[in-house]
């Protein structure tokens, strides 16, 4: 089993360091598949994917199907005679593609399965007010985010993150974990447990821009846990003034007595006290609408609530 040719599939960021160290300890990587290239930015300039960028430093092919199910590209993937495909942060296979190699296709997730299955298993963790998430290696099956798991490793979440900052550490525990997994298979002597189904599981849905509207009426420590889980990316809003407002960066305060939810006491100057249902959220850090990100204290050198 020791020779290993590797398909590895991914397109953010996120995925890049995994498929750097994988190169870096000199598995055989014989293709990459990732997102097709798209126009971004206002000269909507042709961008690759951080994965093909990276793939192309190395000099590994890529394939980059808008049809995974199309007959097109499920003979050229077949051409490579792949024998263990490696997924992180890519699209929903069909099983004529993840049931290919003899040794299966396994995918990397962000968080403790079976926990937080979904989209945005990070964001979620954060939201719900976790202590503690992960990262999880499974092999696919036709289920999202059900296979049978084939390493995990916990990590800390602390009461000074946000999204962005808990994505970095993941990345970088996340791509040890394939490290991990992919020399696991080689050698032959791998674990594969079915994920436990008798708890109750938490799900990452999607985020959406509604999803991300902030709900004035619930406790603070919520809205607070809110605001951190979608920071720097979405970010959570709201509308003050008849003008939208991204809320990057909070603090838990004492009640303002009198106040309904939503409504805000300012100096002008150095802050923003907004009411919730249980007690106040300082505003530290915003984005008005077409802005760029600010102090509360910036904010106000140009503006007035």
């Amino acid at each position: 089993m020791n020779d290993l040719r590797i398909i590895f599939m991914g397109t953010p960021e996120f995925a890049v360091p995994s498929l750097e160290i994988l190169v870096e300890h000199k598995f055989n990587i014989i293709a990459v598949v990732t997102a097709p290239d798209k126009p971004q930015g206002r000269g909507q300039r042709i961008t690759f994917s951080p994965v093909k960028e990276t793939a192309l430093k190395y000099n590994i092919p890529v394939l980059q199907p808008a049809n995974l199910k199309s007959s097109q590209f499920i003979e050229e993937l077949k051409s490579y005679r792949a024998n263990l495909q490696v997924v992180v942060a890519f699209r929903m296979l069909p099983e004529a593609v993840w049931a290919m190699p003899a040794y299966g296709t396994f995918n990397l997730h962000a968080s403790l399965l079976p926990q937080y299955r979904g989209a945005a298993p990070i964001n979620w963790a954060i939201i719900n007010g976790e202590k503690e998430t992960g990262v999880t290696t499974f092999f696919l099956k036709h289920e999202i985010d059900t296979g049978s798991i084939i390493c995990q490793e916990k990590e800390p979440i602390y009461d000074t993150d946000d999204a962005g900052t808990l994505y970095e550490r993941l990345k970088t525990k996340g791509a040890a974990l394939v490290l991990k997994t992919v020399k696991a298979i080689q050698s032959g002597n791998y674990p594969s447990q079915p994920q436990d189904e008798t708890a109750p599981v938490r799900h990452a849905p999607k985020i959406f821009k509604e999803t991300c509207r902030i709900n004035w009426n619930q406790p603070a420590p919520n809205i607070h846990n809110f605001v951190r889980g979608l920071c720097p990316y979405p970010g959570a809003w709201t509308v003050l003034n008849n003008k939208t407002y991204k809320i990057l960066k909070t603090e838990v305060t004492p009640t303002q007595s009198g106040m309904d939810p939503g409504s805000i006491h300012t100096d002008n100057k150095t802050y923003l006290y907004i009411q919730s249902s249980t007690g106040c959220i300082s505003v530290i850090e915003l984005q008005p609408e077409g802005k760029k990100r600010m102090t509360i204290a910036e904010f106000f050198r140009g503006n007035k609530l």
